[in-house]
């Protein structure tokens, strides 16, 4: 997971240029790129353009200026202000393409603020923009005014977005077959999950709303693709209606490199979450028997299931437990 930037003291400064004859030191290359990235990612004004003061309320152009030299046609803070819009430009766009069903339960500027908060603590720090909201959620839980009066729901939006950009492209492992299977003790099997695979418990219905917002989408683009007239391209999406409460399991997953969620009945979920926590085949029963409902039909549906679940290729073998150094 990516860590937190580093922070420059509000202070800091560029050091003062020394003689060409001595090299710069590793550590004050370290600082000035600590300096420039700073300045980059600094958050914009309510007008696109570099803030007026920096950290500390100095003047932001006096402080660009002591380690970011103009040239004959720029100033030093409109060279940064180059990279430092075409920095926030592409991050906000990418969470803007990866977060439509928290974008429609937040609104427009709700989310705009939420995304500009949550990159200024947690910015890029990966070379693939893929993984820029891999932090979202926990961001949630540290700042829950950001979302209310839906915390919960914006909550479980992002888990189960950020599922969806895990399950697109996360990793596969070989998938077992019903060979690997066969003769086993179901006391001692043990089956891993695909990696790619999440498990989600969610407090609402949030597969049917980011289905209705996705439909909506689209049909808002065809729209204006095809307008022939400014009154269609210029009309309003009508507002979703958020949903109401409702407990629902979720798995979300791939199949033929396609983007697939499935909902899962309270024993399913309860069965799988433990084969991924590491039970063993028969613990994993029993533990998600404990609370199944009267009269469940346990045979027929552990064949329906795992016969779903092995055609889907879900199973593999499990991660092996790291080796803890011995202690001496």
């Amino acid at each position: 997971m990516p860590r937190a930037a580093k922070q420059p003291s509000p202070t800091a400064r560029a050091k003062p240029r020394k003689s060409e004859a001595r090299g710069q030191t590793f550590d004050e290359l370290r600082e000035l790129q600590r300096l420039t990235f700073a300045a980059v990612r600094y958050p914009l004004s309510p007008a696109r353009r570099l803030q007026k003061t920096w950290i500390d309320g100095r003047p932001m152009r006096d402080v660009l200026s002591e380690f970011i030299k103009p040239n004959d046609r720029l100033t030093s803070a409109d060279r940064v202000e180059i990279y430092s819009k075409s920095y926030w430009f592409r991050v906000l766009d990418c969470l803007y393409d990866d977060y439509p069903g928290l974008l429609a339960i937040l609104g427009e500027n709700k989310f705009h603020r939420l995304r500009v908060a949550y990159l200024n603590r947690y910015p890029s720090q990966s070379f693939t923009l893929r993984n820029l909201g891999a932090r979202l959620s926990q961001f949630l839980i540290e700042e829950p005014h950001l979302t209310s009066p839906h915390r919960q729901m914006a909550l479980d939006m992002a888990r189960f977005e950020w599922a969806q950009v895990e399950a697109f492209d996360g990793p596969a492992l070989p998938a077992l077959t019903l060979d690997d299977l066969l003769g086993a003790n179901p006391a001692k099997l043990r089956l891993g999950l695909q990696p790619y695979i999440t498990l989600l418990e969610l407090a609402y219905p949030l597969d049917d709303f980011v289905s209705a917002v996705k439909k909506q989408n689209n049909a808002l683009r065809s729209e204006a693709s095809n307008a022939v007239d400014e009154e269609r391209t210029s009309r309003r999406a009508r507002k979703i209606k958020l949903p109401k409460a409702q407990k629902v399991y979720l798995t979300v997953h791939r199949h033929d490199n396609d983007l697939y969620y499935k909902r899962l009945s309270p024993e399913e979920f309860r069965l799988l979450s433990a084969l991924r926590d590491g039970a063993t085949l028969q613990g994993a029963i029993d533990r998600a028997s404990i609370d199944a409902r009267e009269n469940f039909d346990w045979a027929s549906k552990l064949q329906q299931w795992f016969k779903t679940w092995m055609e889907l290729g879900w199973f593999c073998k499990p991660a092996k437990p790291s080796k803890k150094p011995r202690q001496k």
